[in-house]
């Protein structure tokens, strides 16, 4: 922001984000309607975590294809933050307990600085948490290395869906090992491909051998070395056993026999590639959670009397989605697994919320019976292929 109009708002701005962070009323920051140079970057969200014992922010720099993070001590957050007001941020929203603060950049390059009430109260624990069973406690340390709370152990309001979605999939994890017959296993192996941050690999390990008390082995997977490398350190940090991180793509690592396979939001066909892994792994437990349909649709071919309903491209994706899960889960129980698809959160929470659990339960008699129906499936739809019945080896071998 220039400084000839903008010096003195943003000095008491900076000033009031300071005061925030020393009185922990800090909340998160945004930074938006951004001018500068960097032609993708389309606005940075700052929280607060610890980091090595110390508290830190984190910024989250959105580009329009990635996402990066830098985190930095408080004072230097701070400069970080002056730093990006005089570099084409023209908006900048701080959010505390009791206040929301705006400081914008006008027309005429004039900064004015807003202070109001918070319409909203941050989300934190109370005693009525009491009154749900939560299968990941908030006070557990690993919660506060991936900055779902601060250092004093309360619940970061902007990952209030985050923590519903650990919480949620621990439940599901939780009965199905027990379903699965996995209480006697020592120790339990669990992979977690495509674990990005390690929210879920972190919490199923958490509650393995925390709650339940168990040796374990969990491996998370990730592409992308940054995350791999942040997941050990994290590790490292908190001394834990039974937990590592590997860079891999689904497509191409070598899995050792597990018990329970994980895959959420593998997209496309890396969760084909991932339900084969874990069969072909044994693993008595496997969930995914897919993600952005892809391969099916060029394909399909619809029945002219469906063509009014299909004509709309929402509904054709929602068809392909539908007959795409409907193939894995049915391939799945060929393979001798009991499988369910469901709604694994809310809506309101994620829209990537559909689960498929298989447990699995030995040979099934009707297989045949089970692959005659995904022919038919394919051959009403016209469909050549699909990835897992190729890897599985139903129809002939061809790169998916």
């Amino acid at each position: 922001m220039p400084d000839s109009h903008a010096t003195e708002p943003t000095e008491r701005f900076l000033a009031l984000l300071d005061r925030s962070l020393a009185e922990r009323s800090f909340v998160k920051l945004l930074l938006g309607r951004y001018r500068g140079p960097q032609v993708d970057l389309t606005g940075v969200t700052v929280r607060r975590l610890a980091l090595r014992g110390e508290d830190a922010l984190s910024f989250v720099y959105r580009h329009t294809t990635r996402d990066l993070t830098r985190n930095w001590p408080l004072a230097e957050g701070i400069a970080a933050v002056r730093a990006a007001l005089s570099e084409g941020f023209e908006h900048a929203h701080l959010l505390t307990q009791s206040q929301d603060i705006q400081l914008s950049l006008t027309r005429k390059g004039k900064a004015v600085l807003r202070c109001g009430k918070a319409v909203n109260a941050p989300v934190v624990a109370t005693g009525h948490d009491r009154e749900k069973q939560r299968f990941v406690d908030l006070a557990r340390p690993f919660l506060v290395e991936l900055g779902v709370t601060d250092a004093q152990h309360r619940l970061i309001p902007a990952m209030s869906r985050k923590w519903k979605q650990i919480n949620k999939f621990v439940e599901v994890f939780a009965h199905t090992v027990e379903s699965a017959g996995l209480a006697q296993a020592s120790p339990i192996r669990v992979v977690d491909f495509g674990c990005g941050k390690g929210y879920l690999t972190f919490a199923v390990h958490d509650f393995l051998c925390g709650v339940a008390g168990r040796e374990v082995q969990v491996t998370g997977v990730e592409l992308r070395e940054e995350l791999v490398n942040f997941c050990n350190g994290a590790v490292a940090r908190l001394g834990l056993h039974g937990l590592t991180f590997e860079q891999g793509d689904v497509r191409t690592h070598a899995l050792a026999a597990v018990d329970g396979m994980i895959a959420l939001h593998a997209c496309d066909t890396a969760t084909d590639h991932a339900i084969h892994g874990g069969i072909r792994a044994g693993a008595s437990v496997i969930m995914c959670s897919p993600c952005c349909h892809k391969e099916l649709r060029p394909q399909m071919h619809s029945p002219p009397h469906l063509q009014p309903m299909l004509q709309h491209g929402i509904h054709m994706g929602q068809q392909a989605e539908m007959v795409t899960d409907s193939l894995r889960a049915l391939l799945l129980e060929a393979e001798g697994y009991e499988t369910q698809v469901f709604e694994f959160v809310s809506l309101e929470h994620t829209s990537k919320n559909k689960m498929i659990l298989a447990v699995r339960r030995g040979p099934n008699p009707g297989r045949g019976e089970v692959l005659r129906q995904v022919r038919d499936i394919k051959a009403f739809y016209r469909i050549r292929e699909q990835c897992l019945e190729t890897l599985l080896g139903q129809a002939p071998t061809e790169s998916c």
